[in-house]
């Protein structure tokens, strides 16, 4: 990896925490629309499996450096699945609907899988009152994801004279 890249994914990340950290919309109770995933998913497309990097430091800077709550290891694990899930694939697919689509099943294992298994024992959440929750996090978070891809798609021919995935 070159210097360039790693530089690349520490300014991504640094993007990631500040949209994470101040444009966030709430949705309800603590479940909000998180402009950081613009970021991770851009990065994703970029470089791959690595960009993952963006999405797990990313979130763990942002948890433990703005919300009252500290680290959140259910957060930080939805996000490697989803990026190393979305990284390992984006690179053999040329569609943005195909990615689209990867983004969305990502994000559901992510989401509704992963960090619905962590919070319930974790927190003595029931799973009838987490996953409704979790839900609606997966349908904010696949549509930012989205809005990443679409970013990537505007700006690939610029940004492909830079970097090659």
């Amino acid at each position: 990896m070159t210097t360039k890249k790693i530089a690349t994914l520490g300014m991504l990340t640094a993007l990631y925490v500040v949209m994470s950290a101040f444009l966030k919309f709430t949705l309800f109770s603590n479940i909000m629309v998180d402009l950081g995933y613009v970021a991770f998913a851009f990065a994703l497309c970029l470089f791959g499996p690595w960009g993952t990097i963006v999405g797990v430091l990313g979130c763990a800077l942002e948890s433990i450096l703005f919300t009252a709550y500290g680290f959140s290891i259910s957060w930080a694990a939805a996000n490697l699945a989803i990026g190393l899930i979305c990284g390992f694939t984006f690179g053999k697919v040329k569609t943005f609907w195909v990615k689209a689509t990867i983004t969305i099943l990502a994000v559901a294992i992510g989401m509704l899988v992963i960090k619905t298994a962590i919070e319930c024992p974790l927190y003595g959440i029931p799973l009838a009152v987490k996953l409704p929750k979790n839900a609606v996090a997966f349908g904010a978070d696949a549509v930012t994801m989205i809005l990443g891809l679409l970013f990537y798609e505007a700006t690939k021919k610029r940004i492909g004279k830079i970097y090659t995935a």
